[in-house]
Parts: C-alpha cells; structure tokens; sequence
C-alpha cells in the first residue's frame, strides 16, 4: 500500500485566492477560487491545496 502526502494547507486574509500550483513550470494554470463564507476553506481542483480563511482557522 501506498501512502500520499496531505495536500498542502494555508490560511489566507483574502476570501478570493489564485491557484497556480506553485511548481513553476510543473504546476498547473492560475485558478481564482471564492472562499464560501458559510464554510470557510476552498480546495483547489487541479492540486487539491486548501485555502481557509483566518476567520476559521483552527475551528475546524
């Protein structure tokens, strides 16, 4: 069996991010994702980074 790394986690100030992987040539096209207000984190489609919100971090 296989195990994989969680997927990366950071707490933003802004409730609209942008995701480009952060590999340089290796990661993938920028994304702008929107924080839902009610849950407080996004997850990127392509890398599967988590954004949360600093209003919920550490509640959740």
């Amino acid at each position: 069996m296989t195990t994989r790394d969680a997927p990366e986690t950071e707490v933003v100030k802004a409730w609209r991010v942008a995701c480009d992987g952060g590999q340089g040539a290796l990661g993938h096209p920028r994304v702008w994702l929107s924080i839902p207000g009610d849950r407080g984190w996004v997850e990127c489609g392509y890398c599967d980074k988590r954004y949360v919100h600093e209003s919920v971090a550490g509640s959740e």
